[in-house]
């Protein structure tokens, strides 16, 4: 066995693994390959984008199909790449064409493997010895099993997007299209009643958990993004962040005590919080946008305004706006750093309230 033959052979192994733990292991930075691939084609993706200027935020959509397409390719290329080169010393000798005169070129070498990967013989090149004729045998197989799994990722990736589409877009529901957390919560407690607001939101964590998982499972995810930022992770976990920062801290807490103590209260705020850290750990995210004196006055008055929608929909409330400040800083940070890498602006993320409501 040649050292060229040993490289081609060590370079399908790597790309068999890349496939393994990318498709069969599923867990967010584990692949060898392919996470450092597909970050390299979005900062591609990106960077032309940017030279549309403002068409960019629309053709950014297109980067998750084109990653998509060029992780297929690359794992395609790298195989056939691998198994050319264990092909390529034994042309003319123990791999013959029918007529005879086979040529030992590079190229036909990469048509011989492409050949060998998805059928049996090779086309019109045979092998003519036990070991070429097991190495043929083994290209197709291997060739047949990677296309499944692919295959098979694929309707995983394109499921589980679809999942977090529908949940985004029940979350905008309830908001009444308004992305405003406040009118949310509003909404859950009609005249002040939220006897039905737990069960209501414990709908919402086994789908929102579902995402988080699904992102971990299926890197890919990442990496799509749509025009319309109703769909945007970020947005989506921003309202369900700033929903339950409102039930802990403008709620009379005594009057709605059940709601504010409630697991699926709970479990949407971490849950909410892990998926972001999932997407700032694995995502190539950028620096987070600094608050600066201005938004921190508009964040007071847009919580404000956010007690005075609860208030005119006749819910009791106890406002703590120092307390909120607090515990919006532990996840805003997240959103900053998110939103803006997948070309989302805070305006676009954030419920912009009106500032001229009443002040508490």
């Amino acid at each position: 066995m040649t050292f060229e033959q040993i490289v081609g052979a060590g370079l399908m192994l790597l790309f068999l693994a890349d496939v393994f733990l990318t498709v069969l292991y599923a867990r967010a930075g584990t692949g060898l390959l392919a996470p450092r691939w597909n970050r390299l084609i979005w900062a591609l993706v990106k960077g032309l984008v940017g030279l549309l200027g403002r068409r960019g935020s629309a053709a950014l959509s297109f980067a998750g199909p084109i990653i998509v397409i060029a992780l297929i390719a690359f794992w395609a290329l790298g195989l056939t790449v691998g198994a050319a080169l264990v092909i390529r010393p034994d042309l003319g000798t123990a791999i013959r064409t029918s007529s005879g005169g086979t040529p030992t070129d590079f190229v036909t070498a990469l048509l011989v493997a492409g050949n060998s990967l998805s059928i049996v013989g090779g086309g019109d090149y045979s092998p003519h010895t036990s070991g070429m004729r097991i190495l043929f045998l083994l290209n197709s197989l291997i060739g047949a099993s990677v296309l499944s799994l692919v295959l098979s990722y694929l309707v995983q990736v394109y499921s589980a997007l679809r999942e977090r589409n529908a949940l985004a877009l029940t979350v905008d529901l309830m908001t009444g299209g308004t992305g405003d957390a406040a009118e949310m919560l509003a909404r859950l407690g009609p005249g002040g009643d939220f006897t039905s607001a737990t069960s209501e939101l414990s709908n919402l964590v086994r789908p929102l958990a579902m995402t988080k998982e699904a992102h971990h499972f299926y890197p890919l995810l990442f990496y799509f993004r749509f025009t319309d930022p109703l769909y945007s992770v970020s947005r989506l976990s921003f309202i369900l962040l700033d929903l339950t920062t409102l039930i802990d801290t403008a709620l009379d807490r005594q009057k709605h005590s059940v709601l504010v103590r409630s697991a699926p209260v709970d479990a949407l705020r971490r849950c909410a919080r892990l998926l972001l850290a999932t997407l700032d750990q694995h995502f190539p995210t950028g620096n987070e946008t600094p608050t600066d004196a201005a938004q921190a006055w508009d964040l007071d008055r847009s919580y404000a305004a956010a007690v005075e929608v609860l208030r005119r929909a006749s819910v009791e409330t106890n406002p703590n706006q120092e307390r909120y400040a607090d515990q919006r800083s532990l996840w805003e940070p997240l959103v900053r750093r998110v939103g803006p890498t997948l070309g989302y602006g805070m305006t676009e993320i954030e419920c912009r309230r009106p500032q001229d409501e009443a002040v508490i």
